[in-house]
């Protein structure tokens, strides 16, 4: 009898809830519980992160203070809150920008997913190959390969080209002391779009001293889009690439050619994340 009245109870409870919550609420608390895990998604591994660590623990002494009736702290701490919903929108504009950009971007559609994919192919050859030369010689080199996020503002700050992207035009513009040497060259789909572009630069304070400013362009340049950055060292002659933020260095041109053609022929992300896994990926 005291199951049967237990289980009884169970039931009674259940259905208490269900008449009170309606799938609306449901819904409600399925979008909410999405967006709390893209935010922290976005959050995660950025300065942002211990941001909001202090964040945390300013609401927990302020509740604290406000239980042992501390009131001179809970009034500083909570008109400091107040103050500090505009002061966040200041320091998180970084990572707020880049999560607005990711939301209005075509999901699945890219200036690389038209082209063919031999067009790719062929793209990253070239580019590979130029890599590869200038870094032998060791020659600096900063190519930018535009994807979903227009880089428009980039390309007007340099010299418009227009010419298809092969291995030859990509060493001669890069050869120093030529005209179009200082700065990025744009390639948009398979098209060299721009050169001499202006980049900017990151502003992540803990990035090792052998980055030059080649690398913090690089990285400056992919925190606010989703490009594809190639860099060649003009000091080691070593290959790296950046992407969202983050870079992998010492690349051969087969792992460069590799690397590419998984980013811009749109792999899985678990593919991408094994083939990273199998280099060393630096985050910044």
């Amino acid at each position: 009898m005291e199951l049967v009245g237990f289980w009884n109870g169970i039931v009674d409870t259940v259905s208490s809830f269900l008449r009170i919550v309606r799938p609306a609420d449901i819904i409600d608390i399925l979008i909410v519980a999405y967006l709390l895990y893209k935010a922290a998604g976005i959050v995660r591994e950025t300065r942002a992160q211990q941001l909001v660590k202090g964040l945390f623990i300013l609401v927990v002494v302020m509740q604290l203070s406000h239980w042992l009736n501390l009131n001179t702290i809970s009034y500083i701490l909570r008109n400091t809150m107040q103050v500090g919903v505009v002061a966040l929108l200041v320091v998180f504009q970084p990572e707020l920008r880049r999560a607005l950009e990711k939301v209005g971007r075509r999901s699945n559609i890219s200036n690389f997913f038209v082209s063919s994919q031999d067009d790719v192919i062929n793209l990253t050859n070239e580019i590979a190959e130029a890599a590869d030369f200038m870094s032998k010689e060791k020659i600096g080199a900063l190519i930018v390969l535009e994807r979903e996020t227009r880089l428009g503002d980039v390309i007007n700050s340099g010299t418009t080209l227009n010419a298809a992207c092969s291995a030859p035009l990509l060493i001669n513009i890069f050869i120093p002391n030529t005209p179009l040497h200082d700065g990025a060259v744009i390639v948009r789909g398979t098209t060299i779009a721009a050169a001499a572009c202006i980049l900017p630069l990151t502003h992540n304070d803990s990035l090792s001293r052998e980055l030059g400013t080649r690398h913090r362009a690089a990285l400056g340049v992919t925190e606010n889009s989703d490009c594809v950055v190639v860099v060649v060292s003009e000091e080691t002659g070593k290959i790296s690439v950046a992407v969202d933020g983050n870079m992998t260095r010492n690349l051969s041109k087969d792992n460069l050619k590799d690397l590419l053609r998984k980013l811009l022929l749109h792999e899985s992300d678990k593919d991408l994340n094994d083939w990273r896994d199998k280099l060393k990926w630096i985050k910044k």
